[in-house]
């Protein structure tokens, strides 16, 4: 299963339905993503230290489009603030998962595996 790594709170904002774009730096090569899995971790991910062993599966959504990030999309964004040269991702069919399995953060679209969700 494909996966994208959040940092908390805004997995659980995603899983809940209140943040609906997530913004990033970067954009997928192909479009839709359907059946994303969601996995917030504590902290940010970097080249330097780019595997968090604690996250946990969220939510799973599908990404329909990605787009510039625009100065209105802060609040679906759940951001402090706009800033130019960013992607923002609709996330859509958003499906919380409550077990909170444990899965491995990583950085960008990395592939998982789950026996359960």
């Amino acid at each position: 299963m494909l996966a994208l790594s959040i940092v908390a709170p805004h997995g659980s904002n995603i899983a809940a339905g209140k943040k609906t774009l997530e913004v990033r730096s970067w954009r997928p090569e192909l479009l839709p993503i359907r059946d994303l899995l969601i996995v917030e971790n504590s902290s940010f991910l970097s080249s330097e230290d780019p595997i968090d062993l604690d996250g946990r599966a969220v939510a799973i959504v599908d990404v329909e489009e990605v787009h510039e990030w625009q100065p209105a999309e802060v609040k679906a964004a759940f951001s402090s603030g706009w800033e130019p040269g960013y992607w923002a991702w609709s996330l859509s069919n958003v499906r919380p998962i409550t077990n909170g399995v444990p899965v491995p953060a990583k950085r960008k679209l990395y592939e998982v595996e789950l026996t359960y969700v």
